[in-house]
């Protein structure tokens, strides 16, 4: 349960509203406990054990009696009323900062670590175990506060009535409590398998859900449905051997309360023989040890709940608690842009794993446009996300003018990038907001500059063809767009910004060769009106025709460097790949 302490700061910042519950739960027990004794002196003087005052009549003094029975019902609903007010809504309020808090620290979470993460798990967590936390918070703490209020003012109103059938009547508690210890940590190891199942689960659902459209073409449904299957087997098995731990208690309780009411029946029959207790009495025992029963048979349930929550608990802090790989290290504003440097720069994603790039040197000024082409898996994505800072060097250093990368403001750094990935991303909302979402005051864009934006990608007259044109709305991932359109509002989302360094990562394969020339014309004006500098990663040479300079890689290394010019007048690896490509380009045409 250590794990669950985290949650001690929000108890404490909703102290007051976890206070008064605590006050209506005692208020409202205080008058529940009352109503058992009430009905028990009423049996009295119906059965005539109690004799009537002067002045007293038995109508009016049982009629009063059951007056005081209703009046104490309803203050004690009364109470319920408030405890659930203020429990219950303090959990709904602790659930919605901690889904925030595990949201915000989601965005602080550098890259790797989710190369790292399923996404199936991290949905998961800030949605089924902030759940599960819930419960412990609102209905775990509600019945475990009201279950110590409520045995102190029976036992003492037992107590009262007659000591030695009090103690007959509570013997079967110790046992009921070794009971509780001992299935409740069986309870825990369960509960922590049966969320890591379901996060499993719902990884394999998301997966299969985001790659629907392959499964379908390659008619795998069969298949899918095959794993699918096998792992809610697996949840379904787990789940069910913790519902069979759970069913324990409540057969168990009920045979142990059962066994108090026998023991106060029998023993209080007895001790009417010679007059030291009455019959109403021994109801309001029985009464007392009912009122006991739910109590208590909910110590099974609430410890299911806080089982469970300590261990959905534990695996939100396994990442609450994880330190993100890249951080900004300065608040101090940023220089203006001249250039970026690479100083025998060398990457790797971990320690038992060859180098993704290696010896990277280069400079990158304010204006130029650089072009980096190679093969799959040459490391091309990854220097730009070195250049984004998602990822920092493994050994040499980037320099941001003449200062390290990773000693600067990083949000003020990329507020000067646009990055348009190889992975086109579109939010499924209006084409007017997903090209707005990369401008630095989303609130303050013109209709005019996203018009613009759209117009020099080249994507303004596809838009301005759908019938709601910039108010269309997207599917998931922009599933009602082409290839290329995706592509082009993704570029239109990174020009909106005017950035000093524009990041293009290899964004123009899914559009024909005229459209690129287009978008390329485009970006080579704005270049030169905002002194930008771009950087672009392309397999074709088409896409690099307005490089000042050119960078080849080739299994993480700059094999050849140099202006276009200069490379295509030796017998240079970009020659043999201009010269292919041009010589392949009449054939398209002619198929």
């Amino acid at each position: 349960m250590k794990s669950l302490s985290y949650l001690n700061k929000y108890l404490y910042k909703y102290r007051w509203r976890l206070l008064l519950g605590i006050l209506f739960i005692i208020a409202g027990n205080y008058f529940g406990a009352k109503i058992p004794v009430f009905v028990g002196e009423s049996m009295n003087f119906l059965s005539g054990k109690n004799p009537l005052s002067e002045g007293q009549t038995l109508f009016w003094t049982v009629l009063g009696l059951a007056g005081l029975i209703i009046l104490f019902n309803i203050i004690k609903g009364f109470f319920l009323f408030l405890t659930r007010q203020t429990l219950i809504v303090m959990s709904r309020y602790i659930e919605f900062d901690l889904k925030n808090e595990i949201f915000e620290k989601y965005q602080q979470l550098d890259y790797g670590f989710y190369k790292r993460q399923s996404t199936g798990d991290l949905m998961n967590r800030i949605s089924e175990d902030v759940s599960q936390v819930r419960q412990y918070l609102g209905p775990g703490i509600m019945y475990t506060v009201n279950l110590f209020a409520l045995f102190p003012f029976s036992l003492y109103e037992m107590l009262k009535i007659n000591p030695e059938l009090a103690l007959y009547a509570l013997a079967p508690l110790p046992l009921m409590a070794t009971l509780i210890y001992l299935v409740s940590n069986r309870m825990n190891k369960l509960s922590k398998e049966v969320q890591q199942e379901q996060s499993r689960l719902s990884t394999l659902g998301q997966e299969t859900f985001s790659g629907i459209r392959v499964i379908k073409a390659y008619i795998q449904e069969k298949h899918a449905k095959t794993n699918f299957e096998t792992s809610s087997k697996s949840y379904l098995k787990k789940t069910m051997r913790l519902v069979r731990t759970n069913a324990l208690f409540m057969p168990t309780i009920s045979l142990l309360i059962g066994t108090s009411t026998l023991l106060s029946i029998y023993m209080g029959g007895l001790l009417t023989f010679d007059g030291s207790i009455k019959t109403g009495n021994i109801v309001s025992i029985i009464l007392l040890i009912y009122n006991l029963t739910w109590p208590f048979a909910s110590i099974g349930w609430v410890t299911s709940i806080n089982q469970r929550a300590a261990a959905s608990q534990e695996r939100i802090n396994e990442f609450l608690k994880t330190e993100p790989a890249i951080k900004n290290q300065s608040e101090a504003p940023l220089e203006v842009f001249k250039e970026l440097q690479f100083k025998n720069m060398s990457f790797r994603y971990r320690p038992d794993l060859p180098d993704v790039l290696s010896d990277i040197n280069f400079t990158l000024k304010r204006g130029e446009t650089l072009g980096i082409i190679g093969k799959t898996g040459s490391g091309k994505s990854t220097l730009l996300q070195m250049i984004v800072r998602q990822l920092d060097p493994t050994q040499g250093e980037i320099r941001y003018n003449d200062q390290k990368l990773d000693s600067l403001n990083l949000t003020e750094y990329r507020k000067h990038l646009s990055v348009v990935p190889q992975d086109v991303f579109l939010f499924s909302d209006t084409i007017y907001n997903n090209i707005a979402f990369g401008a630095l005051n989303f609130e303050a864009v013109t209709k005019e500059e996203i018009t613009n934006a759209a117009k020099n990608s080249h994507v303004l007259h596809n838009i301005e063809a759908f019938p709601d044109k910039f108010e269309t709305i997207l599917g998931e991932r922009g599933v009602n767009l082409s290839g290329g359109q995706k592509q082009r509002v993704s570029i239109a989302r990174a020009l909106i910004r005017k950035p000093d360094i524009l990041l293009l990562d290899d964004c123009l394969s899914a559009v024909d060769t005229e459209t690129e020339e287009i978008i390329l014309r485009n970006l080579k004006q704005l270049n030169q009106e905002n002194q930008t500098t771009s950087v672009i990663v392309s397999h074709r040479i088409s896409s690099l025709r307005n490089a000042d300079y050119i960078l080849v890689l080739e299994e993480g290394k700059i094999i050849e460097e140099g202006k276009p010019a200069d490379l295509l007048q030796i017998n240079s690896q970009y020659r043999e790949l201009h010269d292919k490509q041009l010589m392949e380009e009449p054939k398209v045409i002619e198929d």
